[in-house]
């Protein structure tokens, strides 16, 4: 009798596993883990388009959030499998344009999380990003009525700085205590960092100088908002006003951070009380100080009476940068060796760069701009092998190109050079959108394994600029339908179905590593940031649940390495959310049309 129950039991066991297999293939998964889309919205005239990440044929359909089915379509496969091999399906229902509210709905799955139809879709968004850098801000408390249930006290008056002994100079000796407030908060940390503050920096006021009439019409609630400049020129000018104060008014030179020796806890602002330091003059902070400021100074030149003598601040800032990098052209930040030389030993962002070309060639770009001077012209090189790349801290050249091809105008004339500029980024922004509607995702961001790095959302957002720019240069439309498929895939089009910043969509980033989120007793994450996203290099030690480069991503404030937010990051996500608001009426779909 034991022996045959025993036998039972086995031959159970086995039909089980042998049924296995089958009851895999039967729809397990809700809509809304499946489909993954833009969680906020489209505007009416664009593309439209949902990925659904389980295997599905047939028909697809639009819903009002009533049920009423209001457009019906068919899933077709990708033509290429994401990073994980498998294949999803497409649902285009770029054809509808009925402004409202719905889901995406598959017959056997259910819906997808809803998302609007209307003009200005991405407003929110778009303002939230740049409202972000508010946030912050230090050296300011955060009043309620413009910070919401996030207010808190001010930190980091920074009115108090000592200079650090790698900055030593015979008029600024060690121990000189300095002025140097306001500024932006780096990223997660409470430190100030010239060489990412400049990228950032220019970024917005690439925006605005892109979109001057649009940007003039977004109000941030911020306690500028009343005065006479746009609010993004406001809040770009809370950091410019700080970087003024970086540079040592004896040599020109740049400080390269404004930094704490070590990293604060997860503590507000106003209990971070640790000594503040500047630390070493650098080339790369210099010449990135320089191109910021002659870029400044081109647009505040506009606001003669609301800046009066700001433009010229920093165009002679700029300059006198510019000589000082000229004449140290290898003071290359190296924080190890300058911890074995001096004390205290500084062991937060290094933000080191052994190459320093792009940067020389980014300030002399947008010297030369501002300035029109032959001086700064001729440290421009254009090679005949020159490779085009996004932009990110550490190599800033394209930025020179974006500086240059706004700006050449009737130069080309007389440097017939220049016209190489719009050459090559047209060039490379072809060869970013080739094949982009063949992967999983049918975005320019999955079609590299490469570019799922520490910070991956900033290249899908920066790849994006890239395109705006192309279209700007050549008013063709296809760029902008692949630069707004990247905010998709920012805002949930994606491997892992979030929404990555913080404050929007419906599976939003809750837990960023980023002090004040995590330390200021609010369930919510202060909104608008832009979380790192999916990088399965595990620096932080911080397992991902996968690995495959577009999965790897844990919403954990420890994981640093893909959960922590950057003003790096956050300003090309404001750029391109921004401008698409601005270009929207340009993004149109030849498929639209309205279904009932």
């Amino acid at each position: 009798m034991i022996h045959k129950r025993v036998l039972a039991i086995l031959m159970l066991l086995t039909n089980v596993c042998l049924q296995m297999p089958v009851k895999a293939q039967v729809p397990s998964q809700s809509g809304k883990s499946i489909i993954r889309l833009n969680q906020i919205g489209f505007y009416p005239k664009a593309g439209k388009i949902a990925v659904i990440t389980a295997q599905q044929t047939g028909n697809f359909h639009i819903k009002t959030l009533n049920g009423k089915t209001v457009f019906t379509g068919e899933l077709k496969t990708s033509n290429q499998p994401a990073f994980s091999g498998n294949y999803t399906a497409i649902a285009n229902f770029s054809a509808f344009s009925l402004p409202g509210k719905y889901v995406v709905n598959l017959p056997g799955r259910g819906d997808s999380y809803p998302f609007e139809i209307k003009p200005n879709a991405l407003k929110s968004v778009a303002d939230g990003t740049i409202k972000a850098f508010y946030y912050q801000r230090a050296s300011i408390p955060l009043e309620e009525k413009y910070a919401d249930k996030w207010h808190r006290q001010a930190g980091h008056p920074d009115d108090k700085v000592l200079i650090h002994p790698s900055a030593a100079t015979e008029k600024r000796p060690e121990g000189t205590m300095i002025s140097s407030p306001r500024g932006w908060y780096d990223a997660g940390d409470y430190n100030k960092y010239i060489v990412n503050s400049g990228i950032s920096t220019a970024t917005l006021l690439s925006l605005y100088e892109d979109f001057p009439a649009y940007m003039k019409t977004v109000k941030l609630n911020i306690p500028e908002s009343t005065n006479r400049l746009p609010d993004v020129l406001d809040e770009v000018l809370w950091n410019l006003r700080w970087m003024l104060t970086m540079q040592d008014p004896n040599d020109g030179g740049v400080y390269h951070k404004l930094t704490n020796p070590r990293f604060d806890k997860m503590v507000m602002p106003d209990k971070a009380d640790s000594a503040r330091y500047v630390v070493q003059k650098s080339t790369a902070a210099a010449l990135d100080f320089a191109a910021v400021m002659a870029q400044a100074s081109r647009i505040f030149k506009k606001f003669p009476q609301a800046l009066p003598g700001l433009a010229d601040s920093c165009i002679k800032a700029s300059e006198y940068a510019w000589q000082w990098a000229a004449k140290n052209p290898a003071a290359l930040y190296n924080q190890d060796a300058m911890n074995r030389q001096f004390k205290p030993s500084v062991v937060t962002g290094t933000y080191g760069d052994g190459m320093v070309s792009d940067e020389f060639f980014w300030a002399a770009a947008e010297l030369y701009s501002a300035t029109g001077k032959v001086e700064y012209f001729s440290r421009l090189s254009f090679t005949a092998n020159d490779r085009v790349q996004v932009p990110t801290w550490s190599n800033v050249k394209v930025m020179g190109y974006y500086a240059l091809t706004r700006n050449m105008g009737a130069d080309i004339g007389s440097h017939p050079e220049l016209s190489q500029t719009k050459e090559r980024l047209l060039n490379f922004a072809d060869t970013y959108i080739a094949g982009a509607d063949s992967n999983a995702y049918q975005t320019v961001m999955t079609k590299s394994k490469i570019k799922f790095n520490w910070g991956s959302n900033s290249n899908a957002a920066n790849q994006g600029i890239l395109l705006i720019k192309a279209y700007k240069l050549t008013n063709n439309r296809k760029y902008l339908q692949y630069a707004l498929a990247n905010l998709d895939y920012i805002l949930g089009r994606n491997g892992t179905g979030y929404c990555y910043v913080t404050g929007f969509g419906s599976k939003p980033v809750m837990h960023p590593h980023h002090r004040p989120s995590v330390a200021d007793g609010v369930e919510d994450p202060i909104p608008g940031l832009l979380s790192g996203g999916p990088n399965p290099g595990m620096q932080d030690g911080v397992q991902v649940p996968s690995l495959f480069p577009d999965e790897a991503f844990i919403d954990s404030d420890k994981s640093y390495a893909t959960n922590e937010i950057a003003i790096n990051w956050n300003s090309p996500m404001a750029y391109l959310a921004n401008a698409l608001q601005a270009l929207q009426k340009n993004l149109f779909n030849t498929q639209t049309k309205n279904h009932n």
